[in-house]
């Protein structure tokens, strides 16, 4: 189909030391390359600089938005909507509204982390243009890839296919269309 725009190129690699070289070799040249493996790789994510996330500050949003809400809710019904003196105890008896509100501190913060989480990573994505790749299959069982994307501003299809095919890659091809 013409005006089909490409992924990327992508590299299969049969080791994970030589996928990490060859991070470290690409990224000289191109910044927006993912890789793939079936496990986690020490050094990968220093070698793609990998950065930390906003979740922590997601989550921590979550945190104080559930908490204060389930104190300004109990605050409030219990002084200013509908006050009952029960006892002789004051209308803002706040030790008792600590329970409720570090329950609702810690259900924002969880639901804020999950749905945080899966929104940064763009999930969730049925379906990815690399999914049509040959072989790509092998990434969740015994291989590594290492994708340089086309969205990189340096991007160039025989270069990235030269470079990859130099840093040791058992096959380097097109990733699918996007």
């Amino acid at each position: 189909m013409s005006g089909d725009r490409r992924y990327g190129v992508l590299a299969e690699f049969a080791s994970p030391e030589a996928l990490v070289a060859a991070v470290v070799r690409v990224r000289r040249e191109f910044r927006d390359v993912e890789a793939f493996t079936p496990y986690s790789v020490d050094g990968l994510a220093d070698a793609l600089g990998v950065t930390r996330t906003g979740v922590p500050a997601i989550t921590l949003a979550g945190g104080i938005v559930g908490g204060a809400g389930a104190y300004f809710l109990q605050w409030y019904t219990a002084v200013i909507d509908y006050p009952i003196n029960s006892g002789g105890r004051p209308l803002h008896s706040w030790p008792s509204f600590i329970p409720a509100t570090f329950e609702l501190a810690v259900l924002g913060a969880a639901l804020a982390a999950f749905f945080g989480f899966l929104f940064l990573c763009r999930l969730p994505r049925l379906r990815h243009p690399l999914f049509d790749v040959d072989g790509f299959d092998l990434a969740s069982r015994s291989r590594f890839f290492l994708c340089v994307r086309a969205t990189d501003p340096a991007y160039d299809a025989e270069r990235a296919t030269l470079l990859l095919a130099d840093s040791g890659a058992v096959r380097v091809l097109p990733a699918g269309v996007s």
